[in-house]
């Protein structure tokens, strides 16, 4: 079986990393910079207590493809499609992710789709580096066929993983993971805006009791922040990695990349979007959705909106939203 990642960010590098590591064959599929520094210095990983620079394959162009070829899909959601048209759609796909549309979207086009619930603290701003915040484990995946269910593939994956230092598990209901981990993320959009700032955690809580509303309305079912706390334990506690200022969120990695996009359509987007078929007003979704696009667009630093202004803009939607 080859690992062929696509997208060796922070996650996808991690994730191709530590397979490499376990002794998998790995292809690593990046652009740019990115990958003119993979092919000439390798990808360095950071983690807790250790700096290695290895020697993984890479290109930015899609190869021929073999028996027992898994394309791992670690992209940014509005990226999905464009990093899978050239890949021959016999293929096996697993959707590394954020979000819960990528799996839906690739279905049209792939038989075979997999979900991957992924936590997993990373760190992905210089080309050619990733750095690992996990410890003892670098992060934990679940990982299941799409809609639903386990098969023979997933079960390997996840073995694979399991051996290659992640806490991982073929799952059958994945995408009530993902659900539960969509929630999380609508503070991706928070802190991407205004960092860590003091009174921010009023907000994220506020973001997520809206999504949870939209998500018991539409009768779908998610995993709860409790039961990950104690899924997960002490196995993948964040650490401190020497040399490297630990940022934030993945959306919060977009605007420090100055990237020009962000994947708010795809976490506060799909809240808005619920909430606009169930006929429930989203107004922090709403906001936040605009502001983070607003933000790549402008390539604005993230963490540079004062915080009451952001409460100012959603206080100012809240009143004058109704309900669809």
């Amino acid at each position: 079986m080859r690992y062929i990642v696509i997208g060796a960010g922070a996650v996808g590098g991690t994730i191709g990393a530590r397979l490499f590591q376990g002794g998998h064959e790995v292809l690593l599929i990046a652009r740019g910079a990115h990958y003119e520094a993979l092919k000439s210095g390798g990808l360095r990983l950071f983690t807790p207590g250790s700096a290695e620079t290895l020697t993984i394959p890479a290109t930015d162009a899609p190869v021929p493809p073999r028996d027992g070829d898994v394309l791992i899909l670690a992209t940014k959601s509005q990226d999905t499609i464009a990093a899978l048209d050239p890949w021959p759609r016999h293929l096996p796909v697993v959707c590394a992710q954020n979000g819960v549309e990528n799996e839906r979207a690739v279905l049209r086009r792939f038989e075979r789709v997999y979900g991957m619930c992924v936590w997993l603290p990373a760190l992905h701003v210089e080309p050619g580096t990733v750095a690992a915040h996990g410890h003892p484990h670098s992060g934990m995946l679940h990982v299941g066929r799409y809609p639903q269910g386990v098969d023979e593939l997933s079960q390997q994956l996840a073995a694979d993983l399991a051996k290659s230092g992640f806490v991982a598990l073929a799952t059958p209901d994945v995408m009530r993971w993902k659900y539960g981990k969509l929630l999380g993320n609508l503070a991706n959009a928070v802190e991407a805006l205004c960092g860590q700032a003091t009174g921010v955690d009023s907000l994220y809580e506020r973001v997520r009791a809206e999504g949870a509303a939209v998500l018991e309305e539409a009768g779908i079912p998610y995993s709860t922040t409790s039961e990950e706390r104690e899924f997960r334990g002490r196995q993948v506690d964040v650490l401190p990695i020497e040399g490297i200022e630990r940022g934030g969120s993945s959306s919060w990695q977009s605007l420090a990349r100055s990237s020009g996009s962000i994947e708010a359509d795809y976490l506060n987007g799909e809240i808005v979007l619920l909430g606009r078929e169930y006929g429930i007003a989203t107004p922090v979704n709403e906001v936040l959705q605009a502001e983070a696009n607003r933000f790549a667009r402008e390539q604005a630093p993230p963490g540079s909106m004062p915080l009451d202004q952001l409460v100012a803009l959603i206080d100012e939607r809240s009143r004058h939203t109704t309900p669809s």
